[in-house]
């Protein structure tokens, strides 16, 4: 029995070290197969071209958190400028030629804003300012031509 249990363990000891030798062999050529892809192209071995592109993968995502949190205060910064604009031209009087009064409408992405009459006379030209909140007049009431400018500018949804 001595000498089985002997020969099984020599057996097995042989092959765990052909098996080693067969890993290393294939370790050995697989790391020469990389350090040649990237001879030539730079003087650092493979590894280090891996490490400075994971160090550079690290850099683009932290760089990419910073751009999406500019991204959004843009966004919320620029819902607070004029982005809709709608313009309504009428004749507010039967005795003057043409529609040369108008209502023009200037809004945020809010709906809020202003909106601006100019009503044209012979006499004179007269100017009108009222202030907008959420699409709806505050405080004063909206003629129809004011009314037409805001729903112009809603539903256009930028210059026209």
């Amino acid at each position: 029995m001595v000498f089985n249990s002997t020969l099984l363990i020599t057996g097995i000891a042989i092959g765990f070290l052909i098996w080693l030798s067969i890993i290393s062999v294939l370790l050995i050529r697989m790391i020469s197969h990389y350090n040649r892809l990237s001879k030539g192209v730079t003087k650092q071995s493979l590894l280090e071209v891996l490490e400075s592109m994971l160090n550079s993968l690290q850099d683009m995502k932290s760089r990419s958190v910073a751009l999406e949190k500019v991204t959004r205060e843009l966004q919320a910064d620029g819902a607070l400028h004029v982005q809709r604009i709608g313009i309504v031209r009428f004749n507010p009087f039967a005795d003057t030629g043409g529609a040369q009064s108008f209502s023009i409408a200037l809004l945020d992405g809010k709906n809020s804003g202003i909106v601006m009459t100019s009503l044209y006379a012979r006499a004179g030209n007269r100017w009108y300012i009222k202030e907008i909140i959420a699409g709806k007049g505050k405080d004063l009431a909206l003629s129809k031509e004011e009314e037409s400018a805001i729903d112009n500018a809603k539903h256009i949804g930028g210059i026209s």
